[in-house]
């Protein structure tokens, strides 16, 4: 038997999204430990959870998806306004 997947599709407008130059981010690929390295110990980290697991690391301008050890994509945060 195969357990069921979901996901979910987020759509930003492009006025809502934040400036990724503006900002260094972690490249796809990049391992854990290399991240950590860069920037430091994330000020929350949540998962890993699903097949791959994915976890995410939340900086304060940023958060890093991982797919295992390695980055799948860096998002950063919208401003508060």
């Amino acid at each position: 038997m195969v357990p069921a997947v979901q996901a979910e599709d987020l759509a930003i407008p492009v006025g809502s999204q934040a400036d990724r130059s503006a900002i260094s981010l972690p490249a796809n690929g990049m391992s854990q430990a290399s991240v950590r390295q860069r920037w430091g110990n994330p000020l929350d980290i949540q998962g890993p959870v699903g097949q791959p697991p994915i976890s995410q690391w939340h900086y304060s301008d940023f958060v890093v998806y991982f797919e295992r050890d390695l980055v799948m994509h860096a998002v950063v945060k919208r401003p508060k306004h």
